[in-house]
């Protein structure tokens, strides 16, 4: 018997209605349509909160404040993640996206620094600190959700949903960025435009809690039994770090790309913005097919496959942006960069979520996840942005994701496969 039957004829178990995945991954991508919003909208951010600087300390203290939002998700994964652990996915779920709903709402409001003065960044730090605790708790149980839901041998198409809408965040934002961008005159964009973008998430909120109540629940609470940390589950959980580091870095020079395009290349709002949706709907599309491959070939394979292109590619896509320019060009690359994200990046947190214990899943993987992202992403933006501003190449961000996906190519050689139709165990 094969590897690939053996698991098939033992993966009997019932998929939850499509309505009700369709409930928890709706929830993820407005949760995270939220905290990414901030930076497809940093250039208008900055001139409502830092006035008084150049453009250049303007635009680099803006996105210290998008960092800002990173520090608080380790929190957030130890005390929402573990919850999830404690009494369940379903609840913390809830928790979770009910704080994003108080955050993103007091961003939307909070007056401009020409208002109230220098209260103006704090209040707005604030929410955005409370952001990241709430995100910071989201990924674990969600995820732990998704794979608890699904047969065995469909685990990488479900938990695949996870980055798919994410990315289907960022179409979101970019669609709404680029509406704002062609009704607005920049300066409108820049006083009290951006706010729109928030709001619009912020009005979501109600009916996204509401579905979520009617979710069932995917973990049976029991008396808690210590958990033993074997070298093999710190050894995975030291891979996964890495290569969710990676993921993380490069991830978020991708979106990046937005302002990049209006501060570096010079390109209108509208038109920049066009990048946004392109990544956001190949990232979607792209992630999907990552994690279906990932079921039928092995999380490790795709994984490696996907790397290795990624690092080839990378500089030809941002030499044709630079040297060639226009929004065609614009489109096809960034759409290009994201398909590779999304083939590269599924597998590693799919694979990583099959070999956390159940009992402390929902928690593990939170802390690993925030942890990996808060160092990331709370430096990619601010080192991509010193590096233009002080090597004046435009090429700094093709080279921090090189050098990132490089790491994560050779982590994953030492990564072992946990996929059941490689692996032969449910």
């Amino acid at each position: 018997m094969s590897d690939v039957e053996a698991p098939r004829r033992q993966d009997t178990q019932r998929a939850l209605p499509i309505r009700q995945i369709a409930a928890v991954v709706a929830g993820n991508a407005l949760e995270f349509y939220d905290f990414l919003v901030y930076s497809f909208f940093s250039v208008q951010i900055s001139h409502t909160f830092f006035p008084e600087q150049d453009s250049d300390d303007r635009l680099l203290l803006t996105l210290l404040v998008f960092g800002v939002g990173f520090l608080t998700r380790p929190f957030g994964a130890i005390f929402i993640g573990r919850w999830g652990d404690r009494v369940g996915r379903k609840p913390a779920m809830f928790l979770s996206f009910s704080l994003m709903g108080v955050a993103i709402t007091g961003l939307a409001l909070t007056p401009s620094h020409a208002a109230i003065g220098a209260a103006a960044p704090v209040l707005f730090i604030f929410f955005r600190l409370l952001q990241g605790f709430a995100l910071g708790g989201e990924v674990g149980p969600t995820t732990a959700y998704l794979l608890e839901s699904a047969p065995p041998l469909k685990r990488g198409f479900y938990a695949s949903l996870q980055f798919a809408t994410q990315d289907l965040s960022v179409l979101f934002a970019g669609i709404i960025g680029y509406a704002l961008a062609n009704m607005m005159s920049p300066e409108a964009l820049s006083d009290w435009g951006w706010r729109i973008a928030f709001l619009i998430g912020a009005a979501v909120v109600p009916f996204a809690l509401a579905v979520r109540r009617t979710l069932p629940e995917t973990f049976e609470t029991r008396p808690r039994t210590a958990t033993s940390f074997t070298p093999a589950l710190w050894r995975a959980a030291s891979l996964g770090f890495v290569l969710l580091m990676t993921i993380s870095a490069a991830y978020f020079v991708i979106d990046y790309m937005t302002t990049f395009a209006e501060d570096t290349l010079h390109i209108t709002p509208a038109i920049a913005f066009t990048a946004t949706i392109a990544v956001g709907l190949s990232g979607t599309v792209f992630d999907v097919l990552s994690g279906i491959l990932s079921d039928r070939f092995g999380r490790k394979i795709v994984t490696l496959s996907a790397g290795v292109i990624y690092v080839v590619a990378i500089y030809p896509i941002y030499y044709a942006i630079i040297h060639f320019g226009g929004v065609g060009v614009l489109i096809v690359a960034s759409a290009l960069l994201s398909a590779l994200q999304g083939l590269y990046a599924p597998p590693i947190l799919i694979g990583l979520t099959e070999g956390i214990p159940r009992e402390i899943r929902a928690g593990a993987l939170s802390l690993i996840y925030a942890l990996a992202m808060s160092i990331s992403g709370f430096g990619t933006q601010v080192v991509v942005k010193a590096l233009l501003k002080y090597t004046e190449s435009s090429f700094a961000p093709a080279g921090f994701m090189i050098i990132a996906i490089a790491i994560g190519v050779i982590a994953m050689l030492f990564v072992r496969e946990t996929a059941p139709a490689k692996t032969g165990r449910l």
